[in-house]
């Protein structure tokens, strides 16, 4: 953690904005199917379902298929930002967003790629080990896309907060030149800012179901800008900051958990002792 700023009110009205989070609705007219984030009117990610009881999850749609860069803004992120309300790179950016509060953090990251079904996969590790694979498919949950790992640590003795950064598009689909620059730039010292719109969940299984039952707290960072800087970061094993934009009322987080997210990121990292 670098620093936290103050909840404050960004983004543009539905339909101008291209982000949006929104609800599937059953063909019936019934209650909401999938919850999703929205990129161009066109499902990009499905996220946690609403009942709070069900694995957390981000899983990658047909919609996200492009980079959300902005030109204009690029030289204020090769390098690293003071605050989040450095360079006007947060009010940029809200033009992106949806209308709503957003609470800026500022953060310092060592981000690990992780492959899905591979060493260190969420989704096939510490999910499973609570809510146990899915019952129809018998498989765990899959993303659909590589992602990045950055930091956990207990919220309490029975609460563990896990954060990840989740590419628009896949590494596979990075420029290798600007990815080789970066690692130049990194090894040389240099700190450069991605930026992202995040949402907490909070999720929690049914009485009686896990093996080891505890509430998973996601923190899930998709980046707007910072394709490369990740996987260059990655690659060398450098830090990156990531400006998040963490959309208050858009999770399935109250707003007493969003307001203890400052202190959490400022802990130490740790990693939740197996089956406690």
């Amino acid at each position: 953690m670098i620093e936290p700023g103050t909840p404050r009110r960004l983004g543009l009205p539905a339909p101008e904005s291209r982000l949006r989070f929104d609800a599937e609705l059953q063909e019936s007219g019934g209650g909401p199917r999938r919850r999703l984030l929205m990129v161009d009117d066109e499902p990009a990610f499905e996220l946690s379902f609403y009942c709070g009881t069900c694995p957390f999850l981000f899983r990658r749609l047909d919609g996200a298929r492009e980079k959300l860069s902005l030109e204009g803004i690029q030289e204020r992120l090769t390098g690293a930002l003071d605050d989040p309300d450095d360079g006007g790179v947060m009010d940029a950016y809200g033009t992106l967003l949806p209308q709503g509060e957003y609470l800026p953090l500022l953060l310092s990251v060592e981000p690990r790629l992780v492959v899905p079904g591979e060493e260190g996969d969420y989704f096939s590790g510490e999910q499973v080990t609570t809510w146990g694979i899915d019952q129809f498919w018998g498989l765990p949950e899959y993303p659909h896309t590589p992602y990045y790992r950055t930091f956990e640590t207990a919220v309490d003795a029975d609460t563990h907060l896990y954060e990840f950064v989740v590419p628009m598009v896949p590494p596979t689909w990075n420029d290798r030149e600007r990815v080789a620059e970066y690692v130049t730039l990194m090894e040389r010292g240099t700190v450069p800012t991605a930026v992202a719109i995040s949402t907490l969940d909070v999720c929690e299984p049914a009485v009686g179901m896990p093996i080891d039952h505890y509430q998973h707290w996601g923190l899930t960072h998709f980046l707007l800008d910072g394709h490369h800087k990740l996987e260059a970061a990655a690659t060398v094993g450098r830090p990156v900051q990531i400006l998040s934009l963490l959309a208050l009322g858009e999770g399935l987080a109250g707003a007493e958990d969003c307001a203890r997210l400052p202190a959490l990121r400022a802990r130490p990292r740790s990693a939740r002792p197996s089956g406690t």
